[in-house]
């Protein structure tokens, strides 16, 4: 399970260019342009770095010279349009209210030095917009510490980061710490870590951003201790992330929420990562809602230990170990809505030797499962409980499909009550509903003959012989 972070030191970090010659002015220089001249004060357009001696495609460090365009365009209360150009600098800090804006691509800034390029603190208000941020990959991780990054914000109100890219980080690509406000249509790639972190965020929306070939996690929403988050995570494009560091699960996400409740993670696109495409741990009241995910390595959509509160719904998983599991009851985990969701064409992990899964859903307690469609599922479509881990588990109106086993159940006399009902299941191998004991199915087929036990409620189960 993976560790809370340490609270390092705040940072922040993104990059602006711009010439005093310009076509166009970016949206948030032109506003402030707009704003000035409305105010009728003489500091009206953004500024230019060309009396900090700033010189773009340089060999040499520039980061003093940056650092004074950034503060004299800070006291003035101006955007700092850069020019294009690459730009060698490191340990550029922001300012509250720095509204930094480059010409895209074309705007690079490169780091010089271990550490973040950029970082802010206490820095409100700070705008970042198409930039390029390049780091150094080969460069030694732990030079950035567990959780820094090439851009660091840090106890920062209302940041805004549009359109800006971070590439080769060595650690983490972004990272935010105790902070609010967005990051929309930013390319995170190759970071040595996790693309985005944020830690104890307060208020925080990541949308619309593509995250890519990060080796250990493409979005992280933590909290140092369990409470109340909030972040939106909605709209992104992750793909290719591994597991470098290892771990059980705490690496090789999309997208991981710990210890953060009231996460709403929905409509991304999540494929190619090592373990899950969602994974949350100890979070509770957490959404998982119409992200499609295809090729994970274990379990797509993961609700873990000690939360209470999770729905998962309308969710398309396609190519993995397992798709959706609600789990660790021992541990508190409970309270589920399971509804709505596609899983197809999963797999069993024959090299692991206890955990191969092959199954479509899991859960343990105080869950409906309702209204999914599950298909190709080598060991069950639906598994209920595990050992005596079970209470109050409604499975009904889902539909399975060439599965080894239909629905499994704990046979575990300790486990609670079970209630599955009106399930269309076909093409089944070693029988529609069975109970189960380590996760081998045993006994008769109860959709065929009644189960012994009180606890278990089998009715109006509709069973095809189509063949697989």
């Amino acid at each position: 399970m993976p560790r809370p972070l340490p609270d390092r030191r705040a940072l922040v970090s993104t990059f602006m260019a711009g010439a005093a010659i310009m076509p166009a002015l970016s949206g948030a220089a032109a506003a402030a342009q707009r704003g000035s001249r409305e105010a009728g004060t003489t500091r009206a357009g953004p500024a230019s770095p060309n009396g900090s001696g700033l010189i773009p495609d340089a060999a040499a460090d520039q980061s003093a010279a940056l650092q004074k365009a950034i503060d004299e365009a800070a006291i003035r209360g101006v955007p700092l349009i850069l020019p294009p150009g690459r730009i060698r600098a490191s340990g550029i800090k922001l300012r509250p209210g720095s509204i930094l804006s480059g010409s895209g691509m074309r705007s690079v800034l490169i780091s010089a030095g271990p550490g973040p390029l950029m970082f802010g603190e206490g820095a409100h208000g700070v705008r970042l917009e198409r930039l390029v941020v390049e780091g150094d990959r080969d460069r030694d991780p732990q030079s950035m510490g567990d959780d820094g990054g090439l851009v660091e914000m840090t106890a920062s109100r209302d940041v805004a980061i549009a359109d800006v890219t971070i590439t080769r980080s060595s650690g983490n690509g972004l990272v935010l710490r105790r902070c609010s406000g967005r990051v929309t249509g930013a390319t995170i790639t190759q970071a040595g870590a996790a693309g985005l972190l944020s830690l104890d965020a307060g208020g925080l929306a990541i949308e619309s951003n593509r995250i890519s070939d990060c080796a250990s996690n493409g979005i992280l929403v933590w909290r140092s201790t369990v409470g109340e988050d909030g972040t939106r995570v909605s709209g992104n494009r992750i793909e290719r992330i591994t597991a470098r560091a290892g771990g059980s699960g705490q690496n090789g996400n999309g997208i991981n929420v710990f210890r953060a409740s009231g996460v709403l993670v929905t409509g991304n696109r999540i494929t190619g990562c090592a373990y899950s495409a969602i994974r949350a741990n100890a979070a509770s009241n957490v959404q998982m809602v119409a992200n499609s995910c295809e090729r994970l390595g274990e379990v797509a959509l993961y609700a873990e230990f000690g939360f209470e509160g999770a729905l998962i719904a309308q969710n398309l998983v396609d190519g993995a170990a397992s798709g959706i599991s609600v789990t660790n009851f021992d541990e508190g985990g409970r309270l589920a809505v399971v509804q709505g969701n596609l899983i197809r064409n999963l797999r069993r992990r024959e090299h692991e030797p206890v955990d191969k899964r092959g199954e479509g859903i899991s859960v343990e307690a105080d869950a409906s499962v309702t209204g999914n469609t599950i298909e190709g599922a080598p060991t069950a479509g639906i598994v209920v409980g595990w050992g005596r881990w079970m209470r109050e588990v409604a499975v009904t109106g889902n539909v399975i499909r060439k599965a080894r086993v239909g629905i499994m159940v704990t046979r575990d006399p300790a486990a609670g009550t079970a209630l599955i009902a009106q399930n269309l299941i076909s093409g089944v191998h070693a029988g529609a509903i069975r109970l189960m004991e380590n996760g081998l199915p045993v006994g008769e087929d109860l959709a065929r003959t009644p189960p012994r036990s009180g606890r278990i409620t089998v009715s109006s189960n509709a069973v095809t012989d189509e063949p697989a």
